[in-house]
Parts: structure tokens; C-alpha cells; sequence
């Protein structure tokens, strides 16, 4: 698989969470042999969790398939900017790279707002790509609060 069919696989877990009524974010982590280990959209209502984001959910979930708190050598493709809060959480899993689709003016934690992984207490910074079928991730996002703002 590519990046372009992983990135793909997280836009298909945005639309399931927008049909479930949440955010339509999705992520894809996949281990350094490109095998899938998991794969969520946000569930933040569905769970009443503040922190059950895509990426949050798939980072827990590979950490507990490998039995680690390290995601070393392991990809995350994500559909929007990770918030500070998911930055953070990539950092601290050791994340190796991250390729996410729409910037996040207003939220995000990588190139916007604090910029997590530039900070000097910042301990692991995974290589960015982003823009990657950003398009498509950012009309998901449009169309879903247009819904919701009538």
C-alpha cells in the first residue's frame, strides 16, 4: 500500500464517524512493515471521552497490539492537523512519521497554533508531510458543519 491508499483508508473512517454524528476526522497507523494495526474515527461523542480523537484511539490501540508505549518505525496518516493534545501524543509514542490531509487554522498543533513539535521539551519530532489529500479531508470537515450550522 501507499500513502495515498493509507490516507485514503483514514477518509473512509472521517465519513463513518461524520455518519455517526461525530467530527469527521480519521486515522490510520500503520507499522514499519506497512501492515495496518489499526484504524479509527473520532468518538468523542459516542464515548463521552474528550480525548477519544482519531489518532488517540489508533495510537492506543497499536501501543496495546504491541505491547508497548512506543510506536517506533510506525506511521500515522491522519485526516485533519493533529490537535496539541494528539502532537503531543504522537511525540511521546515515537511516532516515525506523520501525514495528515487539512490544516487546522484554528485547532491544530503541529503547523498552526503552538506548534508542539518545535518546542524544546519536545522529546521525539516524527518527520511531517502534510497536505496530503487535503481537499478531500477539508470538504468532509465544510460539508459536515454546514449540516450542522443550518
Amino acid at each position: 500500500m501507499t500513502f495515498r491508499s493509507h490516507m485514503s483508508d483514514a477518509l473512509e473512517q472521517a465519513r463513518a464517524a461524520a455518519d455517526r454524528g461525530e467530527v469527521p476526522v480519521g486515522a490510520v497507523l500503520v507499522d514499519p512493515d506497512g501492515r495496518v494495526l489499526a484504524r479509527a474515527g473520532n468518538r468523542t461523542r459516542e464515548l463521552a471521552d474528550p480525548t477519544a480523537h482519531a489518532e488517540m484511539l489508533v495510537i492506543r490501540e497499536g501501543c496495546r497490539l504491541l505491547g508497548s508505549e512506543r510506536l517506533t518505525g510506525c506511521d500515522l496518516y491522519v485526516t485533519l492537523e493533529p490537535c496539541p493534545m494528539c502532537a503531543q501524543a504522537i511525540s511521546a509514542a515515537r511516532i516515525a512519521r506523520l501525514y495528515y490531509g487539512a490544516a487546522d487554522p484554528k485547532s491544530g498543533g503541529v503547523e498552526q497554533g503552538p506548534r508542539i513539535f518545535t518546542h524544546p521539551q519536545c522529546h521525539h519530532i516524527p518527520e511531517v508531510y502534510d497536505g496530503i489529500a487535503a481537499d478531500s479531508a477539508a470538504a468532509l470537515l465544510r460539508e459536515f458543519f454546514a449540516g450542522r450550522r443550518g
